[in-house]
């Protein structure tokens, strides 16, 4: 922690520690979710004297990955003598603002909503969590009296209100009027425990998560979401992936109306069970509770009612109706809780669908996004399970679950997030991406804000290029040879179950043999045809039916040659098979048009650093050829250029970045010369 926002290392190297175990187990608490604090005293460096000081998990951030940074400071006598200005209820949401006032020293994060329960409670330390075992009292009919029940006098009861300044005022009395209790239930949303030490406040916290969880566990009917469901059983695993992969493509139009969204699919045994009981339809459409999972997830999902095994035809139509509906239901919901201060609609359509027999869909703004609101449905079945199991889920009011979605604060939260990046949401698919253009390529796009299946005929070269990129959230990498129809579809499939769909595909996979005509074999010819020529008409046969399906137009880009355009000496399959490509993005521009995708190419020459071709036979050939050093390659290639400068793979990585930006919106058919300028290149 820095110096010059005082308190005691000690105090908050334990706050930190703490957090980071409560929040790296997701049974204590969801992602995000929770915050916790710690009080201590510091010397004022203006007085000199003792200042009473909280430090409390600022605005966002996860309490599993919290840092110093991630905490904010405020002096405690400062924050609770906000209680003699609090004008009420009403207006409670004004105090987030004059937080910023009580803040000590310099740097840290802001602080959040939750700030006045931990400053206004008298603990040392305290914990708020959002634990699925929690959540299923709060959200229980009886929950009051199930937690009077399970705890006795030590855990309390405190009504479902929005978080704010109230909450906290409504904890401290009850820790006040029972100096006994160690936490309380907070209804519809989690629990918060204390204690005179990190180590006790911890301590209670798990005390009340694993007390909940055992009596559930111990006291609940067999089945808390009815017998099965006939027809709505799981589809074996390769069956239920390919349906996956199959509806992939429309759900994600249906996610993508108002705003393209990423995607996120998981067929987890707790999903799959769920929409397999007769209780799923009525439980559904209740929604989610936690403030945290519905803010991510709306406050329902869109559920097929159609069993498992239903027609692919009937399924795609009948998603068809009950997105119309659900637009429609959603329009009615903003309608009826609006008022003429609520900020406008946020779009209408579901970000969680669920597939009876497949598996669950979530959608976001990015994968990361799309991920968490999955896990955060997974949470919500999981308290769903729970409460049904010992009482009935009842999750807070509609009304009250507007007001949440609907807040001027997260609202205020949205509008702070930094300006998207030219490619987000944007789902790219690369071959031969392990080395050289590929690499570059998939490299700049991830960098431009897309995520990035990284595909390549050596898997693990692929797996190493995609992580070298990021994480799962960024970049997958596949193996696949693209002149093989089967391996084309599993790279495409991948793609949609990894990220939800495809927009930009790059054919870049290629390889060259330097021979002349009578050298060139049949085998030879065959080969680099097949995936060069064969191998990007498949890919891009295979994309456009995910593109065509999507209806949110695309990107297909050829890494083609100079060669394309140009004779040169001894490369007669090489250069026929990339003419074969450059005629392609003019075939296909002319016929994917009308689904407003876009077909580009690009001419690079002499990009030989880093190039797998050249590494791999190619350049010792073409440097023979040409009577110089292999190693001199690049820098021959540079000197009969006009620019006098060597390409090297980001130059045409760049010039992929352009042709799918979003300045080229109307331009398809298009070559692009990366090649430092050689005239016998030139387009005519």
């Amino acid at each position: 922690m820095p110096e010059d926002r005082g308190g005691s290392a000690d105090a908050v190297e334990a706050l930190i520690a703490r957090s980071n175990r409560l929040g790296g187990d997701r049974k204590n608490t969801n992602y995000a979710g929770g915050n916790t604090s710690a009080k201590d005293s510091a010397t004022d460096p203006v007085t000199g004297e003792s200042v009473d000081l909280l430090h409390v998990k600022g605005s966002g951030g996860d309490l599993g990955t919290l840092t110093a940074a991630g905490l904010a400071t405020l002096r405690l006598d400062r924050m609770r003598a906000l209680v003699d200005v609090y004008p009420g209820v009403e207006r409670e949401d004004e105090m987030v603002a004059a937080f910023d006032y009580c803040l000590h020293g310099k740097g840290g994060a802001a602080p959040s909503i939750d700030t006045a329960m931990h400053g206004l409670v008298d603990a040392a330390h305290i914990d708020h969590l959002h634990p699925d075992s929690g959540i299923a009292l709060a959200t229980a009919a009886d929950g009051e009296e199930l937690t009077r029940k399970i705890f006795g006098e030590r855990v309390g009861w405190v009504p479902w209100r929005r978080p704010g300044f109230q909450l906290g005022l409504d904890i401290a009395e009850y820790k006040r009027s029972h100096p006994d209790s160690v936490g309380v239930i907070l209804g519809g949303h989690g629990i918060t425990a204390w204690g005179d030490t990190s180590e006790e406040c911890e301590r209670n916290s798990l005390w009340i998560i694993d007390e909940a969880a055992d009596y559930m566990a111990e006291h609940s009917r067999p089945e808390p979401f009815g017998p099965v469901l006939e027809g709505y059983a799981a589809l074996p695993a390769p069956e239920r992936r390919a349906k996956a992969a199959a509806l992939a493509p429309t759900l994600r139009s249906i996610a993508s109306r108002d705003r393209p969204m990423v995607g996120h699919f998981t067929d987890s045994p707790a999903v799959l069970d769920f929409l397999a009981r007769t209780e799923h339809p009525r439980l559904a459409a209740l929604g989610t509770s936690c403030p945290d999972h519905f803010l991510r997830t709306k406050v329902r999902p869109l559920v097929l009612d159609l069993p498992a095994a239903a027609p692919l035809t009937d399924v795609l139509a009948r998603l068809g109706e009950l997105h119309a509906d659900y637009r429609e239901e959603y329009q009615a919901y903003y309608d009826r809780h609006a008022t003429p201060d609520s900020p406008a609609i946020r779009g209408a359509d579901p970000l969680i669908v669920l597939v009876p027999g497949v598996g669950m869909f979530s959608y976001g703004k990015d994968k990361q996004t799309a991920r968490v609101a999955g896990e955060f449905y997974i949470n919500a079945i999981n308290v769903m399970r729970r409460a049904e199991g010992v009482s009935t889920y009842a999750p807070i009011p509609e009304s009250e679950k507007f007001r949440i979605e609907y807040w001027a604060l997260e609202e205020a939260k949205i509008r702070r997030m930094p300006k998207p990046k030219p490619l987000a949401t944007r789902i790219a698919l690369v071959t031969g991406a392990a080395s050289g253009i590929g690499r570059a390529t998939a490299r700049r796009l991830a960098a431009e804000g897309a995520c990035v299946v990284v595909a390549d005929l050596d898997g693990t070269k692929a797996q190493a290029a995609a992580a070298e990129i990021g994480g799962p959230d960024v970049a997958v990498g596949v193996a696949g040879d693209v002149s093989d129809e089967a391996a084309v579809r599993h790279m495409v499939d991948t793609a949609v179950l990894a990220f939800g769909g495809l927009d930009l595909v790059v054919n870049n996979a290629g390889l060259s043999l330097s021979k002349s005509l009578l050298e060139t074999t049949e085998a030879d010819w065959d080969l680099q045809h097949d995936v060069m020529a064969k191998g990007s008409f498949l890919v891009s046969k295979a994309a456009a039916k995910v593109l065509i399906e999507q209806g949110m137009g695309g990107d297909i880009v050829y890494i083609s040659s100079k060669n394309s355009v140009f004779a040169g000496p001894k490369n007669i399959a090489y250069s026929a098979a990339k003419a074969d490509q450059a005629h392609q993005v003019r075939l296909l521009a002319a016929e994917l048009g009308e689904y407003g995708i876009r077909v580009n190419g690009v001419n690079p020459d002499g990009v030989v650093q880093g190039s797998g071709i050249f590494a791999g036979g190619w350049g010792a050939n073409r440097a023979a050829v040409y009577g110089v050093e292999e190693k001199d390659l690049g820098a021959f290639y540079a000197r009969r250029t006009l620019l006098k400068r060597e390409v090297l793979p980001e130059h045409v990585a760049n010039a992929v970045f352009v042709l799918c930006g979003p300045e080229m919106s109307h331009t398809t058919g298009l070559h692009v010369p990366v090649d430092a300028g050689v005239a016998a290149g030139f387009l005519r």
